[in-house]
């Protein structure tokens, strides 16, 4: 008899551990799980072959049938690109379009067999100074890396919002978002004084309403020209 009950108390405690343990997270800890799972699946691994090694990358889904947002000093003078989406499948890549150096943004294109899950974006001419930010991206090839911070400081100059969140070499391309799992920046760049090899917390990102331009811009003809012959 007193087995049966400690079996039979050692299973409703075991059953009780799950909502003992997710009520302890606190509300910021649930907003933050609830856009990285729902936002991870749109983003994806690059990597362009280039004539004297690898550049590496993160990018955005932007469309379900396969169009992707990225850096454009990812994929530039490359020779092949591939890309590997959230649950390891590899695909190969093709060039669709970039908004040079200045802007630094790209666009590429893979073929999959189902819909894919797609980033929305925010008017980024509503980001301020001090709000809270998520990161999504490759540090270093660890693939679907989160990480949080704020906004830093708005260069109206440049055009660009700076960020304490960890942004490292490979997250180029990955989606600066706010709390609602909105995109409101593209990664771009880190500034320290060891030539940019880690972060030091200065990072810097497009903002969002300049990927919008971009790819509104892009002349659909050629968007779609190689989709057709899929």
């Amino acid at each position: 008899m007193r087995n049966f009950l400690f079996i039979f108390f050692l299973v409703l405690t075991l059953l009780q551990t799950p909502q003992i343990a997710y009520s302890s997270y606190t509300p910021e800890e649930l907003s933050a799980i609830a856009v990285y799972e729902r936002i991870s699946p749109a983003i994806v691994s690059i990597e362009a072959q280039l004539k004297d090694g690898i550049s590496a990358g993160t990018g955005c889904i932007v469309s379900p049938d396969g169009l992707i947002l990225t850096g454009s000093h990812v994929v530039e003078n490359f020779q092949e690109i591939s890309v590997t989406t959230y649950n390891g499948q590899t695909y190969k890549a093709e060039f669709v379009a970039q908004m040079g150096k200045n802007k630094d943004l790209a666009l590429i294109r893979i073929h999959p067999k189902k819909s894919l899950t797609a980033v929305s974006f925010a008017d980024s001419e509503t980001v301020k100074v001090g709000q809270k930010v998520l990161s999504i991206g490759n540090p270093f090839g660890f693939s679907n890396t989160l990480t949080q911070g704020i906004i830093s400081r708005i260069d109206y100059v440049k055009n660009r919002f700076q960020t304490d969140a960890a942004i490292n070499p490979g997250c180029s391309g990955g989606p600066l978002l706010n709390s609602d799992g909105e995109v409101i920046g593209i990664s771009q760049s880190i500034y320290n004084p060891d030539n940019n090899i880690s972060n030091i917390g200065i990072g810097f990102a497009i903002p969002s309403n300049e990927a919008v331009k971009f790819i509104a811009t892009v002349d659909k003809s050629k968007l779609y020209a190689n989709s057709a012959k899929k």
